[in-house]
């Protein structure tokens, strides 16, 4: 698996941005600060993330529950390390957001590569923590959520 992500800085509501980007098959990446999930209604909230064409959320730190809640939605997500964040990066909304190398096999805590092209050209990869934090969540995630995996299973089952 690999999720490119690039986004050319708009001005508009998220909804449509979202569905322009959908259209054209652009996988979406958040780039967050430090709780991220933090006073969401949930389960709603990366439920939402999801269906707006999110992929990945690359944040300082995440809310313990909405954590798990992108997980069970299918979404990765992702912790700046060694005291990176966005603004030492330098993420502008101009970056290509390229992740790769994690698919091949994917493990809980495993680092993953990101790789950052600059309106430029130049190119900076730095490593993410991946917070998939436990093998059950492995699963859902390749499954591309929670309740597609139980079906999966079902579906085995009968």
């Amino acid at each position: 698996m690999r999720i490119l992500a690039k986004v050319e800085p708009v001005v508009e509501p998220i909804y449509d941005a979202s569905m322009k980007y959908q259209k054209a098959g652009v996988p979406l990446v958040v780039v967050a600060g430090k709780e991220y999930g933090t006073g969401s209604s949930r389960d709603w909230a990366a439920k939402g993330t999801n269906l707006l064409g999110v992929k990945a959320v690359i944040a300082e730190s995440f809310e313990r529950i909405h954590r798990s809640n992108l997980v069970g939605m299918g979404v990765l997500p992702l912790v700046f390390k060694d005291g990176a964040d966005r603004k030492s990066i330098g993420f502008d909304g101009t970056d290509t957001i390229d992740l790769v190398g994690f698919a091949e096999k994917l493990t809980p805590g495993m680092d993953v590569t990101c790789r950052i092209t600059k309106a430029d050209g130049t190119v900076k990869e730095i490593a993410l923590l991946l917070r998939i934090d436990t093998v059950d969540e492995v699963e859902y995630f390749k499954n591309g959520g929670i309740l597609h995996y139980v079906l999966r299973g079902l579906l085995k089952a009968a």
